[in-house]
């Protein structure tokens, strides 16, 4: 947790804005904006932060009552994943991955109540992604991003609480 503080006071000086509004700017007008220079501006922080772990890192940008608005980098495959009741809508923000869907997870373990992670997916469907795209992947659904070689993708994740159909 402690590397969450510090990255969060580091991109509070990088971006020269706070993460959260002040609350007197909320109470005039609620509604959070992020640039495109600002969200590109933090992923390259995200780069750095990734180079120094295991090739990707995240930030939350806004928790809301049935959302979380975040910002993603990966110079690596992620895991395979599923949100039993998270939805996630991506908004690729730099770079190019190949996206699976669908399908069943190898390895498959829970790590939290409605969140399974995984190896691979076997079966599912496979599809580029660049920047400029978005893609909506509704709870329920197996997927994983998948990079070769020195392949970077950075991109704004939009969590919003569903039901599986």
């Amino acid at each position: 947790m402690e590397m969450d503080k510090l990255s969060t006071e580091i991109l509070k000086n990088l971006a020269g804005e706070n993460l959260t509004p002040h609350p007197s700017r909320r109470q005039r007008n609620p509604v959070d904006h992020w640039t495109s220079a600002v969200l590109l501006e933090r992923a390259a922080y995200l780069r750095k932060l990734a180079r120094l772990g295991d090739g990707s890192a995240s930030e939350t940008l806004r928790q809301y009552p049935q959302h979380a608005a975040m910002l993603s980098f990966r110079s690596r495959t992620g895991e395979a994943e599923i949100h039993e009741n998270v939805a996630d809508l991506f908004l690729i923000l730099a770079g190019a991955a190949t996206l699976i869907t669908g399908g069943a997870i190898c390895g498959a373990r829970s790590i939290g109540p409605g969140e399974t992670r995984g190896n691979s997916i076997e079966g599912g469907a496979s599809q580029r992604v660049r920047a400029g795209e978005v893609i909506h992947i509704p709870a329920g659904t197996p997927h994983q991003m998948l990079l070769s070689g020195d392949q970077t993708i950075s991109y704004f994740i939009l969590k919003q609480q569903e039901t599986a159909e």
